[in-house]
């Protein structure tokens, strides 16, 4: 009976345990999951900030040599090889531990350590980021290495044309002599690049470092700054009540005093840090130029005192407001709106700008400029 319970459980994909307690079994999914390993034999892959390789993990995966999968092997392993095919360790370790093999695959020849962990679902992607992180180390010119932008254009263009043959396999040979070629020709200025990057990195690193420890240096003052506040707080609490019990003075004022006293120590604590904070502000870096501060000072000009410079028609040929004009019913007209405001405010607008001057530096005859005097209406004003 009981070998009858366990086969219909395992069947149904259930797990019996001691006691007939019994519990659905993990089903299987098909979204992809990262995991993180921190120690392994294989090289290569993508570090995560804390150091350690992140691997591609999905439950559909499968071993395409020996057709295992997770489902019967849940500490399956997949690794990528060289040709960029996907493996077990098991199978790795069956096929590579004496020594190179073909791949069981496409034929090509492979070393066991030459195998890496897989980081993309996409092993197309995984193949293109491994190529353009071999060809960076190389071909690590910069825009000042060259005379002129159509160089460095042309560089970055070939960069990317030998990029393109070693992803998709496109004459290998001559694209691995011409990278070979490139070494040889530039190999003092790949070296001083590599330098000039490493010293970058190193400043980074430095940077962070220090502003590591300025964070870690503000954290331990702000600690302390709560801790002397609150001895003192309780230094002021015990000396309010040796006070109320040995004065004879009012309680009321007592308290009231010695929460001033409280208030004006928190305050000159507060100035102190603030000042603190901002002369090792400066200190740090260096304050940029003091931009002074120039009030915004609006145009001295009377809106109103042009009246004499144009005279409202009562019409005009403006297309814009004919069918405003004609919406006797006020259908298409907002509220408190006339059509005569616009014209007004248009042509108080033109008059107002005769009396300045025209801009110095304009290539004009002095026959296009009109000379206007006071008193003077354009023809379009009137």
């Amino acid at each position: 009976m009981a070998n009858r319970v366990g086969a219909s459980s395992w069947l149904r994909g259930t797990i019996v345990r001691k006691g007939g307690g019994s519990s659905i079994a993990n089903s299987r999914t098909t979204t992809p999951q990262i995991q993180s390993t921190s120690t392994t034999i294989f090289g290569g892959g993508v570090k995560d900030p804390s150091g350690r390789t992140s691997e591609y993990y999905s439950a559909d995966d499968q071993c395409p040599v020996c057709k295992s999968d997770r489902f019967l092997n849940p500490k399956l392993r997949l690794l990528v090889s060289a040709c960029y095919h996907k493996m077990c360790e098991s199978c790795i370790d069956r096929l590579f531990t004496l020594g190179p093999a073909p791949c069981p695959i496409c034929n090509k020849t492979l070393r066991k350590l030459a195998f890496t962990p897989q980081t993309f679902e996409d092993l197309g992607v995984e193949k293109e980021v491994a190529v353009r992180r071999r060809i960076a180390k190389d071909f690590n010119k910069r825009q000042e290495d060259f005379p002129d932008i159509r160089s460095y254009n042309d560089y970055l263009e070939e960069v990317e044309e030998v990029t393109f043959n070693l992803i998709n396999d496109i004459d290998i040979p001559e694209t691995e002599a011409r990278i070979a070629k490139y070494k040889q020709e530039n190999i003092e200025v790949i070296r001083a690049n590599h330098e000039r990057e490493e010293q970058y990195a190193q400043y980074l690193k430095e940077l962070e470092d220090a502003e590591r420890q300025e964070r870690e240096q503000r954290a331990l003052e702000l600690k302390r700054a709560e801790e002397e506040e609150r001895e003192e707080r309780e230094k002021g609490r015990q000396e309010l009540i040796d006070k109320l019990e040995t004065s004879t003075k009012d309680a009321a004022k007592l308290v009231a005093r010695a929460k001033l006293e409280a208030q004006r120590r928190a305050s000159s604590r507060t100035t102190s840090s603030v000042f603190v904070s901002s002369v090792k502000g400066r200190g740090r870096a260096a304050q940029a130029a003091t931009v002074p501060d120039v009030p915004h000072v609006p145009l001295q000009d009377d809106w109103y005192a042009y009246e004499d410079k144009f005279t409202l028609r009562t019409n005009y040929d403006d297309p814009i407001s004919e069918a405003v004009r004609r919406d006797r019913e006020g259908i298409m007209r907002a509220g408190g709106y006339f059509v005569e405001q616009a014209w007004e405010r248009a042509l108080r607008s033109a008059v107002a700008g005769l009396e300045i001057a025209p801009l110095e530096g304009l290539h004009t005859t002095a026959s296009s400029i009109p000379v206007l005097q006071h008193g003077d209406v354009p023809t379009s004003a009137t």
